[in-house]
């Protein structure tokens, strides 16, 4: 077989499983394509020894008649994921140094299955971003570009990395986070399936947390099929994570391709934003047209706190973030800049090691904590966090699931909108509220935008029913017939 990186997940794991190849070899031809596509700046760390050694594990035991799940799979690892001995970033120069003595959940279920670590992907400082220019290892380009220009564009945000790896083939899957879009914003930008699952369905154990009540990692693929495949082994309890859910696994790949006929699917009238893109609101229609086709009943609903959604996340988000990030005092690990007391240190440690975007959501969060503004903000926000949830709980008295854009527009240019925090924030206008909900969120790559660039649409699930979004998700993919790839310029 002559690409080997061209390969979906699940088309590797059946060449692999009837002996057409090998991981090693697979794996290979994975850090061969990972070399040649530095321009991306898609990975901070690359693990090419660890590789090959995992890959010839793999082919052992496969040998051996012991194969997993995931056996010989190579994989791509947000720097947000703890990974024993390997450098663990966060993408902050805070922790540039920082090698964890333990592995992560996500990660070590991941290995035990059998899949293969490449190295660790680029990502926004402490995720806090939606275009990948705050990490401190400098910006992810977008494979993706617009047609006949040489500018590079974002891959979308905090996990930019993952995005990007996983459409230019420099991986077969990614481990990403989502705490107000992080995974399903990239997804739509880069013409890759992810999916943000229910709070508590994966471990945040081994996770660097950004906000503690939000964050949910989650997988990124080139298939509705291999999101499922990625969750399966992500998931489960963990009694080292109190938020983590006592649930069984559902076996999620069985429930791509099962019929959806009967299904409703709800339509948010509140989605339908000012300035949105005569090209979103098409896509959108033509998303219900082919859900109607498959035999699913669109029904209009309301969710009227909506529009507070990106306020209140912009309260809750940085006020987890500010005491989150306390313990980064040049004490315990992580950069020490010494200077002439105990506040001096801790003041020059956290000025050069902090970004402006994490200084910025820092100090917001601190405001908002603070005396005489906790009650005016962040409990407010609380109440509107709760109104939301409430909003989803009626709708899902009508409706199995619903249908919106993923985000309000196509990738857009580095540096378009960095000098404007409020424009970058709009960006999660239509993905925040399943974070705040802790509901399921997944994007699908739906249709190319006039400049030839990708755009996704969103299902939104009940708790736990990530099983009806692989269904819907798989019956979009069929009709939506997306094969586009970007044009390789690295």
């Amino acid at each position: 077989m002559s690409d080997l990186t061209g390969l979906s997940l699940k088309a590797a794991l059946d060449g692999l499983a009837k002996g057409d190849f090998s991981s090693e070899e697979i794996t290979s031809a994975h850090l061969d394509a990972i070399r040649a596509s530095r321009p991306l700046n898609a990975y901070v760390v690359e693990t090419p020894h660890k590789a090959i050694e995992m890959a010839k594990a793999s082919d052992a035991r496969r040998k051996a008649g012991e194969a997993g799940p995931l056996e010989g799979a190579p994989l791509g690892v947000k720097d947000l994921f703890c990974t024993e001995g390997v450098q663990s970033t966060a993408g902050s120069m805070i922790l540039r140094e920082f090698r964890p003595a333990y592995e992560s959940t996500v990660t070590s279920q991941l290995w035990r299955d059998g899949a293969v670590m490449l190295g660790k992907l680029n990502m926004d400082e402490f995720a806090m971003g939606s275009s990948n220019e705050t990490s401190a290892w400098g910006p992810v380009a977008n494979p993706w570009r617009v047609e006949g220009s040489n500018a590079n564009l974002t891959p979308g945000g905090s996990s930019g990395g993952s995005a990007a790896a996983v459409a230019a083939d420099l991986c077969l899957g990614a481990t990403a986070t989502d705490t107000g879009g992080s995974i399903r914003q990239p997804a739509a930008f880069t013409g890759t399936v992810g999916i943000k699952p229910t709070y508590g369905r994966c471990s945040r154990w081994g996770i660097v947390a950004f906000a503690s009540s939000l964050d949910q990692a989650g997988p990124m693929a080139r298939s509705v099929e291999d999101a499922a495949i990625l969750l399966k082994s992500m998931s489960g309890h963990d009694p080292k994570d109190s938020t983590s859910l006592p649930v069984e696994v559902p076996d999620f790949p069985a429930f791509v391709g099962k019929s959806v006929k009967g299904l409703r699917v709800g339509i948010p009238k509140e989605y339908r934003v000012d300035g949105m893109p005569a090209e979103i609101e098409k896509l959108w229609e033509q998303g219900i047209a082919w859900l109607k086709e498959a035999g699913c009943e669109i029904v209009e609903v309301s969710l009227p706190h909506t529009r507070y959604a990106l306020p209140a996340y912009y309260i809750i988000a940085p006020a987890e973030a500010s005491s989150n990030l306390a313990r980064y005092d040049g004490m315990r690990y992580g950069l020490r800049v010494d200077g002439q007391n105990l506040t001096d240190t801790y003041e020059k440690t956290r000025a050069e090691g902090f970004g402006a975007e994490v200084k910025r959501r820092i100090l917001i969060g601190t405001y908002v904590l603070s005396a005489g503004y906790y009650d005016a903000y962040y409990l407010k926000a609380l109440k509107v966090r709760a109104r939301i949830a409430e909003d989803f709980d009626k709708a899902w008295e009508k409706v199995d699931a619903l249908l919106t854009p993923t985000a309000p527009s196509a990738a857009f240019a580095l540096g378009e909108k960095s000098d404007d925090p409020v424009a970058m924030y709009l960006n999660d206008i239509f993905t925040v509220t399943v974070n705040l909900a802790g509901l399921p969120g997944m994007s699908i790559p739906a249709g190319l935008d006039a400049n030839g660039l990708p755009l996704g649409l969103q299902l939104i699930g009940r708790n736990l029913d990530e099983g009806t979004l692989f269904s819907l998700g798989g019956a979009i993919e069929k009709a939506a017939d997306f094969k586009a790839k970007p044009k390789k310029w690295w």
